[in-house]
């Protein structure tokens, strides 16, 4: 393993922390229905756990409506089970073969306690970045003792690293700022 090749291996690192981060996020209501809010809901489809999208079309019926109309007749209570006892707090209702679920507007407070959800995300994000640098920086050392590069390459290395680690805690920053201006727009 090369300077670069740690660099290289930390910086793609911190990219799928990130992603990771947007993807938990994505997850977070902000008041308005979309239909990637049902994204992480899997449905015991005859035995095995699938994702939603790949049992039922889920699209928007209105700015506060979400319709999921299952491809097959018999999924019907099986999806709006698996909507009810999902983490999100919503109550399907059916008619005939189309499932509407309406989400509820926030109040003041849930948009608070949801704020913080997202706030505690971007420390657990925070932790991840840090964690890589860290694992980075044990690299280096290793590099160096192993005599594979120079005390000063491995300083010049932990500066870069360093620098790419901040980058990134500005980006995870950034990211946490956008969703919780979304959550608290009414």
């Amino acid at each position: 393993m090369t300077l670069a090749d740690v660099r290289k291996n930390t910086e793609q690192r911190m990219i799928k922390s990130i992603d990771t981060l947007k993807v938990d996020l994505a997850k977070v209501r902000t008041g308005r229905a979309h239909p990637g809010l049902l994204d992480h809901i899997q449905v015991d489809y005859y035995g095995s756990p699938t994702q939603l999208s790949q049992v039922a079309n889920v699209t928007l019926i209105d700015a506060r409506t979400i319709g999921v109309q299952p491809w097959e007749k018999k999924m019907v209570q099986v999806v709006e089970k698996a909507i009810r006892e999902s983490d999100l707090g919503l109550n399907p209702s059916t008619q005939g073969d189309l499932i509407r679920v309406p989400t509820p507007p926030l109040t003041e407070e849930r948009r608070k306690e949801m704020v913080k959800l997202v706030k505690g995300e971007a420390e657990d994000a925070k932790i991840a970045v840090r964690n890589i640098r860290r694992d980075a920086n044990e690299s280096l050392k290793k590099l160096v003792k192993e005599k594979a590069c120079s005390e000063d390459d491995e300083r010049r290395s932990q500066d870069e690293i360093q620098k790419l680690t901040d980058k990134f805690v500005a980006d995870i920053d950034k990211v946490v700022a956008e969703k919780e201006k979304e959550i608290l727009t009414v």
